[in-house]
């Protein structure tokens, strides 16, 4: 049976098309956190619905694969280190091949992203930092750690008292690579998840073949913690000095704060 289009039926598809899906409006940020939590909670039937509703709605292909690259730093991150090349290489094939063909590259990438073992450690460990960055953004390097191409430089003591890991038989040193008035503070604490217990057993396995300490910062005492009684500040040092003028041998265990960012 033949029937005649009228204006008013192109009227309420052009509508129906555009309520479904606007990827300028709200709904192209709806859809686009629903697949991002979808991933998060490890559901990949979700996650596959979300990313079809965005395409269906003609999103545009590499805005998705660059947040679901986004989603396998912040979510995955060392619990599983192959979720970020996976999503670089669906991003790659999506500008390779173009739509409709490379989709399902996307389509691969998000099923992975929610199999994968999930950590949020790295993203938790730079806001950390990011945050005493603000903070003492002015502070000098230590003097230790500072490069010396000039002879002027290395009078000045700069780069003076460096140990050189690879001339170790530890590998790693102990020494301090903190500005003094940071010391002792640790960002990154890996999970149970996925790699990152490999990552958290091979710190482990390093804190104890150097001793106690933050991350193992040896047993050279000038780098061993202590607890701070309560209201007691941590030590600071003054700037100018060389670390084997500020620590010398005898000095006792440097305090690790205990006024971490959270």
């Amino acid at each position: 049976e033949k029937r005649l289009i009228t204006l008013d039926d192109i009227r309420d598809a052009l509508q129906s098309r555009a309520t479904r899906y606007d990827k300028h409006g709200e709904l192209h940020y709806d859809a686009i956190s629903a697949l991002h939590k979808s991933v998060r909670d490890s559901d990949p039937d979700g996650a596959l619905y979300w990313l079809g509703r965005m395409l269906d709605g003609g999103e545009d292909a590499l805005y998705i694969a660059r947040r679901i690259v986004r989603m396998a730093i912040e979510d995955i991150g060392m619990a599983d280190p192959q979720a970020l090349p996976q999503t670089i290489a669906a991003q790659q094939a999506v500008h390779f091949l173009g739509q409709p063909e490379g989709e399902l590259a996307l389509a691969q990438a998000v099923v992975y992203l929610c199999q994968a073992p999930k950590s949020n450690a790295v993203y938790r460990a730079y806001g950390a930092a990011q945050r005493d960055v603000a903070e003492t953004r002015n502070e000098p390097v230590p003097l230790h750690l500072r490069n010396a191409p000039t002879r002027l430089m290395k009078g000045l003591g700069y780069g003076k008292g460096y140990e050189y890991a690879h001339d170790l038989e530890a590998g790693r040193s102990g020494q301090a690579h903190l500005p003094p008035n940071l010391a002792g503070r640790i960002y990154y604490e890996p999970t149970d998840h996925g790699f990152e217990a490999e990552v958290r057993a091979r710190l482990a396995w390093r804190e104890q073949q150097q001793g106690t300490g933050a991350r193992g910062r040896g047993a050279d005492p000038r780098h061993q913690t202590v607890d701070l009684a309560p209201g007691e500040e941590p030590q600071v040092v003054p700037e100018d000095l060389p670390p084997e003028q500020a620590y010398p041998p005898d000095s006792p265990p440097r305090p690790r704060g205990r006024s971490r960012k959270t």
